[in-house]
């Protein structure tokens, strides 16, 4: 058969006519030789010859372009997964940031606390010394004045005079101060 209702058959085409001449092919009376018409096959046979070249370069080409495609895509998943562990890397990094920070104000947190209680503590013991001093004083001043009235009710003036400003006078004129007097001016001394 010619080739001729084949445009233009690839190798593969071509290979697989000739095999199908071969097995259509008669076989030779009285024996299993068969019969083929050589110059059908040997045509078949040289143009799938010379179509091979060309079959084997686009082969090559399309392997190429494969390897090539495939290169690009291990290239393209490298990029992305070294990009997503840079990602992780930040991440991790923030982590580590935001760890970091908590536990730093945890820290200030404790020792303003700490440094709170301080003050505290102190303000408390500075309040305590001044009122105790400060009681110190009120008792001076509560025993002179009970001194004072005491010796109010004990005196009494010969005149008549009320005692209190009988004992005007006697704190105006040059005696000086009495005891109890003295007492109550010691306050300031404390």
């Amino acid at each position: 058969m010619p080739v001729e209702d084949h445009a233009h058959p690839d190798t593969e085409a071509l290979l697989r006519r000739v095999i199908e001449i071969v097995n259509n092919a008669r076989t030779m009376p009285m024996s299993n030789t068969i019969r083929l018409t050589k110059d059908e096959v040997q045509e078949l046979l040289e143009e799938a010859l010379d179509r091979l070249p060309e079959e084997l370069k686009r082969a090559r080409w399309m392997l190429k372009e494969r390897e090539e495609f495939l290169a690009k895509t291990r290239r393209e998943a490298e990029d992305i997964l070294e990009q997503a562990r840079v990602a992780a890397e930040r991440m991790v990094q923030r982590t580590e940031i935001v760890r970091e920070a908590a536990h730093s104000a945890s820290r200030l947190v404790d020792d303003a606390r700490e440094e709170s209680s301080r003050l505290r503590l102190e303000a408390e013991d500075y309040c305590d010394q001044k009122l105790a001093a400060f009681e110190i004083v009120l008792e001076r001043t509560i025993k002179t004045v009970a001194a004072g009235r005491e010796k109010l009710r004990s005196t009494t003036p010969p005149d008549g005079t009320p005692a209190h400003l009988a004992l005007g006078e006697v704190a105006g004129t040059d005696k000086g101060m009495s005891e109890a007097e003295e007492a109550f001016f010691d306050q300031d001394r404390a």
